[in-house]
């Protein structure tokens, strides 16, 4: 559902009117059936009905009938759309637990999961930067990347939520290999590409023009890489980060690009995917994607949402499950 005062539920019901969605995957909806019908109003959702289940074994599979865990953790006379607030963080949160639940015990092949708010989660007394810390912490995994994907064009973020004077300081050797691992990892068992192609990006102008710059590429970025190819990993660079992003996706000339920080590869990402940008988290036992962007306040309760990345989101969901679960030949 995501957060209940967003546009989370809305996009969600929004793109699973896209029959050539409901036809290629049995979707169970987590959240608050209140919330879910208020929003079916909102954007008058047509071609399906919902259909209150206990657990998700029990819906029907039947593209009209999308089943609803119902939580019932939203009084939605307190709701008020587009404002952050401890109901809709608490509300978010629960959804996200009790769907990771399902995964981690093999109810479900994927969870898709809509926006949430930071501002929300830190007022209801959860201190997570995001999703991916979060996760991490409910599937127990000690490793995570958050990789973003439009269509061919893939980034993976050695740092993410911290200021720019942090990043620059993990920039450090070991950070960058475990983000170059959980790269080629990914690409080959996620992605099926048998020998992938990882690009990485500097960290400074020019990537560092030979230290003249700054020396975290000479240091830390380039000895990553070199152990990283020491491990039979196709890894290229650093190259500088004006041009990289330009040669991943026009070019074609790699399936990933791995960025040193977080708008580095989010601007990049967004330049060219910012309608269809999905958030993939590396790293975890479970599939989970979402949309690559957030809440979306300003049109929450209006039904004007662009859902689109919730559609990529959803696809490339039920691709990844097919390919690791073997459900289609």
């Amino acid at each position: 559902m995501g957060d209940p005062a967003g546009s989370g539920p809305e996009i969600v019901l929004k793109a699973l009117m896209k029959r050539c969605l409901l036809s290629r995957a049995n979707f169970v909806l987590v959240g608050d059936m209140g919330v879910f019908r208020r929003s079916a109003k909102t954007v008058g959702a047509r071609g399906f009905r919902f259909a209150e289940i206990d657990e998700p074994v029990a819906a029907t599979g039947e593209p009209e009938a999308v089943g609803v865990i119902d939580l019932r953790n939203v009084d939605s006379s307190e709701l008020v759309h587009g404002k952050p607030s401890a109901l809709g963080g608490r509300a978010a949160y629960d959804c996200i637990v009790k769907a990771v639940d399902y995964a981690m015990h093999g109810y479900v092949h994927a969870v898709v999961t809509a926006p949430i708010s930071k501002e929300s989660l830190n007022m209801a007394g959860y201190d997570y930067p995001g999703h991916t810390e979060l996760l991490a912490e409910l599937t127990d995994a000690r490793k995570v990347k958050m990789m973003l994907v439009a269509r061919h064009f893939r980034i993976v973020h050695v740092t993410t939520h911290v200021s720019m004077k942090e990043a620059i300081n993990l920039v450090r050797k070991a950070r960058v290999l475990e983000s170059l691992e959980l790269t080629d990892e990914s690409l080959k068992d996620i992605f099926g590409i048998e020998k992938p192609r990882v690009a990485v990006a500097g960290l400074n102008p020019h990537a560092g023009e030979s230290g003249i710059f700054g020396d975290e590429e000479v240091k830390e970025i380039t000895p990553a890489i070199l152990e990283a190819k020491g491990k039979g990993m196709n890894v290229l660079g650093p190259y500088p980060p004006d041009t990289v992003f330009y040669r991943a996706y026009h070019n074609k000339e790699f399936d990933a690009v791995v960025a040193m920080y977080h708008d580095q590869g989010h601007i990049a990402m967004k330049m060219v995917g910012l309608l269809e940008g999905v958030n993939v988290t590396l790293g975890l036992p479970i599939i989970r994607v979402s949309p690559d962007h957030g809440t979306v306040w300003g049109k929450a309760g209006k039904g004007s949402a662009d859902e689109s990345a919730t559609v990529e989101a959803m696809k490339l969901a039920i691709e990844l499950a097919n390919r690791k679960y073997k459900l289609r030949v």
